[in-house]
């Protein structure tokens, strides 16, 4: 099933339209304004752009600029939807790289003739690219190793940028993309039947985290969410099926980490099911002391719930734990900062 975006800040127009191409059995992902646009198309890489003109945060106009400077998006067929009819608004939209224009209000049969054209037109020019070509798209050279993997990444994957707190991808949503943090930091966390978050893991830089079945339509089955601003660069799910399909050393490799990761993750696990509540805290707090920096003071600005959450406990509990801890002397607390004074104490707690 052929992808569409389509990029439109009206909510009616948006809707109905989306609706429109449903029927025409494409898959829809829908944007309502320009920079999500751009955030979109990173993402989701459809093989159609349909895009509105007039739009708050980014104009249509933008949204073409932006997408024909990145590798993986500049081919992407791109058709403008405006109701600006004028010849000048037109010649400057394709001057721009738009491969087609239609104007509001329109009709079924010219959106779907001008999607199909553009979907044609892009099979046919794919067929003649040379198979060497494509597979040097693929893979420059043999990677055989995780550091290896790390610098193809950075040089063919797509950097995204989140703000602290925006959600990267939600449990229930198809896999696209497996992410390299390159800056900041980065949490998966679940939600039990009563709303209550659940950290199951803390991702910082030079860190990997997305990864689920390559198979065809999987989901992911949490939620990631940036904790801080932050720097990723993502790489589609199927060049990374190729990449490990090509390079079984790697592919190896890429096994050892995540078994690194599960065996982690089920540690976390039993420590949140036998461990005593100074155990799971005073554990938690050094787990966050190995992902955060400190600023100049020594203080790491950790959120009371984030703790909560991966300690596996109410929040409540968990504050009167960390009073007791300050009492102590093991650590020191202003705000939602805390400072560790004796780290091999808090070790020693069980």
């Amino acid at each position: 099933m052929k992808k569409i975006l389509l990029i439109e800040d009206d909510p009616v127009l948006r809707e109905n339209t989306a609706e429109l191409l449903e029927l025409s059995e494409y898959e829809v992902v829908t944007a309502s304004n320009g920079k999500k646009g751009v955030k979109a198309a990173k993402i989701h890489l459809p093989n159609v752009i349909v895009c509105d003109i007039m739009m708050p945060e980014l104009d249509g106009y933008g949204v073409l600029e932006k997408l024909s400077k990145e590798k993986s998006t500049m081919h992407i067929p791109f058709i403008f939807l405006s109701a600006k009819t004028e010849k000048e608004d037109i010649r400057k939209g394709m001057n721009l790289g738009a491969d087609d224009y239609l104007t509001k209000p329109f009709e079924e049969n010219d959106l779907i003739n001008a999607i199909e054209s553009r979907l044609a037109r892009a099979a046919i020019l794919k067929e003649l690219e040379s198979p060497e070509k494509e597979y040097k798209n693929h893979i420059d050279d043999d990677i055989k190793t995780i550091h290896e993997f790390k610098n193809y990444l950075d040089d063919n994957g797509e950097e995204i940028e989140f703000l602290q707190g925006e959600e990267i991808y939600r449990e229930g949503g198809n896999v696209h993309m497996v992410y390299l943090i390159l800056k900041g930091i980065v949490k998966t966390h679940k939600l039990d039947e009563n709303g209550k978050e659940l950290i199951t893991g803390i991702y910082n830089a030079d860190e990997f985290f997305g990864f689920s079945s390559l198979t065809a339509n999987e989901i992911y089955e949490e939620y990631a969410t940036a904790m801080e601003d932050a720097t990723l660069v993502g790489v589609n799910k199927e060049k990374l099926t190729t990449v490990l399909q090509e390079n079984h050393g790697l592919a190896l490799e890429l096994m050892h980490v995540l078994a690194e990761s599960l065996t982690d993750a089920k540690q976390q696990l039993l420590e949140m099911a036998y461990g005593s509540v100074r155990k799971k805290t005073a554990s938690t707090i050094l787990k966050f002391a190995d992902k955060l920096q400190q600023d100049k003071h020594g203080n790491l600005h950790i959120l009371r719930s984030d703790l909560a959450s991966v300690a596996g406990m109410a929040t409540e509990t968990l504050i009167r734990t960390l009073s007791s801890f300050k009492k102590e002397g093991l650590i020191a607390m202003e705000d939602h900062n805390i400072r560790i004074l004796d780290k091999d104490t808090l070790g020693r707690i069980y």
